[in-house]
């Protein structure tokens, strides 16, 4: 066994192309020849899988790493899907952050691209992914990558694939690229020309950044002063123009993590909704006193938003996801718009309620963009996650750029009636009830953790979670009438609901609890936070026993 597996990771240094990874796995041959095979045989354990997220991992040599070797395969397997569907000669846009390698995997998607007969072009820059979502649409291409891990940890990298329609994957395309990869031969037959491909110029940008004037409502107030944090990735200058265009204030800047930097050296995790990584944010709104933070993820497709509020320690209070994703609900319906709203099954069922009053559609999908965009009619999206479509006719996904525009403008809008934010949350709870949300969320080390967890929950599901008996419990595995099979639970409590299932993403397993409770008058708001932390605290204890983690 030692010596296939010396043999194999002997075969895979052959042909890769970089000298970085070749020397990374030469040293652990040499260390498998001396005895310690366990960290070449985690590497040669299998192939990193294409999914409906594309590719995501460790940066490292062998097939269950993300690398140069992986990126060519993926890119001639998508190359040869792509022709598989009379795309021949077709436009494939590439994009790209500024973590480590992320320019040479699109340089090399944009070589494997051109070498397959399909014409590449790449963007100027490492720019946001809502760049690159635009730019498919804009330019008419038949697909687009868009090299990125989002907020995964810095020893990450990922490829996200798009279609012609300029939204994610989903089945059976997924699968379908998935066997085209696993068709690949040797990378020396995989064609690479050193050029041939395009670099795009800034107009693809300037053309993006003049349809972010399409989220905002024409002679609305652009009063609010913002601090702005991209936590070390590529937001900072598209945003601040996007600012400037529309005429905000400019942004205080986190000086710390304004500039791009793959070691994300100030964050243990670069993701707002992370312990800590807002931290500096704070600290620069604490001196600065403006009406709003907004954080941008790496990769700029995500929204964080943190407001004033002196009941809280340090005088900041970071807005959930689904918080967020009903305030700006909320000033779409008042702004008159028309269209569906749409949500995954793991957000609050508040924009249901929303949607409902205003007379508008409501649609709820799986997790993820890639459902959410495809939405008949959609006007309005959004993921608990921080993540909101609120432009699909321009960019058919999430758009942390955009989303920061519309937040401004409706504070702006608040403040000009000498209001806030936390206000308008207090309007929507009397009017529809508290809705509140949290997170039971476990990252692991050993993915197994996560497969006995799930599997405990379907042979024993909970009778009760904090004294609520579970009034039904569904394996989202088997479907239901309007959703396609996914990996998840879902228990329907009275006045609660729990989502159980594995990230797509990370190695973490993600519990997402809801609880609803009426609110009388204005002056029960807060005997209801209180019942709703008590309630969400018991549901997050109990479910934890339940599944054993």
């Amino acid at each position: 066994m030692q010596h296939d597996l010396i043999a194999q990771a002997r075969t895979w240094l052959a042909e890769d192309p970089d000298p970085e990874t070749r020397d990374e796995l030469n040293g652990l041959i040499e260390a498998g020849e001396a005895g310690d095979t366990a960290e070449l045989a985690a590497r040669f354990a299998g192939t990193l899988q294409f999914g409906t997220a594309g590719l995501r991992g460790e940066l490292g040599a062998g097939p269950m790493r993300m690398n140069r070797s992986v990126v060519i395969r993926a890119a001639a397997g998508l190359a040869a899907y792509l022709k598989g569907q009379g795309q021949e000669g077709g436009l494939v846009v590439i994009g790209y952050d500024a973590r480590y390698k992320s320019a040479d995997f699109a340089r090399d998607t944009a070589a494997v691209m051109t070498g397959a007969g399909l014409r590449a072009a790449v963007l100027p820059r490492p720019l946001p992914t809502p760049v690159l979502a635009y730019a498919i649409r804009h330019l008419g291409a038949v697909a687009g990558v868009e090299v990125t891990a989002s907020h995964n940890p810095p020893r990450d990298n990922g490829y996200k694939v798009y279609l012609g329609d300029g939204s994610q994957i989903v089945p059976p395309a997924d699968g379908e690229i998935a066997a085209a990869i696993a068709a690949v031969g040797p990378l020396d037959g995989v064609a690479r020309p050193e050029e041939g491909w395009q670099t795009l110029g800034d107009d693809v940008l300037d053309a993006y950044l003049a349809r972010t004037d399409a989220v905002l409502a024409a002679g609305s107030p652009r009063t609010a002063r913002t601090v702005y944090t991209a936590l070390h990735g590529v937001g900072t200058s598209v945003l601040t123009a996007a600012f400037a265009r529309a005429g905000f204030p400019e942004p205080v800047l986190v000086a710390e993590q304004a500039e791009p930097d793959p070691a994300f050296p100030t964050v243990a995790f670069p993701n707002p909704e992370e312990p800590g990584a807002m931290d500096l944010a704070f600290a620069t709104a604490r001196r600065s006193a403006p009406d709003l933070i907004i954080a941008n993820d790496p990769d700029a497709d995500r929204c964080a938003v943190a407001v004033p509020d002196a009941s809280t320690e340090g005088g900041w209070r970071m807005l959930r996801g689904d918080e967020v994703g009903a305030l700006l609900a909320a000033h779409l319906v008042e702004r008159g718009v028309s269209g569906v709203f749409a949500e995954s099954i793991v957000s609050s069922s508040l924009l249901g309620r929303i949607a409902e009053k205003a007379g508008l559609g409501y649609e709820e999908t799986l997790t993820g963009f890639k459902w959410i965009a495809r939405v008949d009619g959609l006007r309005y999206g959004y993921e608990e996650a921080l993540g909101y479509c609120v432009d699909p006719e321009g960019v058919r996904d999430k758009d942390g750029i955009t989303a920061a525009l519309l937040v401004a403008e409706l504070a702006s809008v608040l403040k000009e009636r000498g209001r806030t934010l936390l206000d308008l949350l207090d309007d929507l709870a009397l009017a529809h009830g508290l809705h509140a949300t949290d997170q039971l969320s476990v990252r692991v080390e050993d993915l197994s953790v996560i497969a006995d967890a799930m599997a405990r929950l379907r042979e024993q599901p909970p009778a009760a979670l904090a004294g609520l008996a579970v009034a039904s419990a569904e394996d989202l595995s088997r479907g239901t009438d309007l959703l396609p099979p996914t990996d998840g639970l879902r228990y329907q409590l009275d006045g609660a609901r729990v989502i159980v299932r594995p990230s797509g993403t990370e190695p973490k397993l993600k519990c997402y609890l809801e609880v609803v409770v009426p609110v009388a008058a204005a002056d029960g708001l807060p005997a209801a936070r209180a019942r709703a932390a008590e309630l969400l605290a018991g549901i997050k204890r109990d479910l934890a026993a339940a599944a054993g983690i």
